[in-house]
């Protein structure tokens, strides 16, 4: 059975797939003109790319990027750049790369666009995967409280769901499918179910990763 024949009930579970797996994976490689490069991501509040990027890589027309995973898995997009300048109203998502991957090597920044993309046998439109964040407005207010009040639970969370003892974790970014956990090396997703659709969810979100209730919460 061809994509186009299965039962479109299936479709919106595939796309919140896409979707997770997108925001889980924010390494990869970038392939132009022949080359593949490692390249590190970070996604707007819009649902839109940012990264840093070599001048060849802004002068190519055939730019693809692959998100694989140690499971095998992987997805391929085809995808466009558009140069940024990091100054006025494009330094926030410049400065939320580097909160997410320290500072880069390549001086040049380009908004990434997906044009389409495959993933688990299915095929992509960009504008479907690149979702807007409907936390952007409260995110910041989340990152503060967590890293402050919360961080026994950040850990907790850590542990139980990946088996991971990080010293000094920092939460980077929210989003309704989870969290996004910065750690010495590599950023950790911590991934919601249900959604995260407010304030309440998202610390009921952590306490549930963490195997915890509110009662239960680990203190500082």
């Amino acid at each position: 059975m061809t994509d186009e024949t299965k039962d479109q009930s299936e479709v919106p579970s595939k796309l919140v797939e896409a979707r997770a797996y997108l925001r889980g994976h924010l390494t990869g490689l970038i392939g132009f003109d022949g080359e593949f490069i490692p390249i590190k991501i970070a996604i707007m509040p819009d649902g839109a790319l940012v990264t840093p990027v070599m001048v060849a890589m802004l002068r190519s027309f055939d730019i693809t990027m692959f998100l694989p995973d140690e499971d095998e898995a992987s997805m391929h997009m085809q995808i466009s750049l558009e140069e940024i300048r990091d100054s006025a109203e494009h330094a926030a998502l410049c400065d939320r790369w580097r909160v997410y991957h320290g500072e880069p090597e390549d001086v040049r920044w380009a908004r990434v666009t997906i044009d389409a993309a495959k993933f688990g046998g299915c095929m992509f439109d960009g504008d479907a995967l690149m979702q807007a964040n409907p936390l952007a407005m409260l995110e910041p207010k989340l990152i503060r409280e967590i890293n402050t009040n919360k961080m026994e639970l950040l850990k907790t969370a850590l542990t139980v769901a990946g088996g991971l003892v990080i010293e000094d974790p920092l939460l980077v970014g929210v989003d309704p499918l989870g969290f996004d956990v910065r750690g010495r090396f590599e950023i950790t997703r911590l991934r919601a179910d249900p959604p995260i659709m407010d304030h309440d969810d998202a610390i009921a979100a952590l306490e549930d990763i963490a195997g915890v209730g509110q009662s239960e919460e680990p203190t500082n």
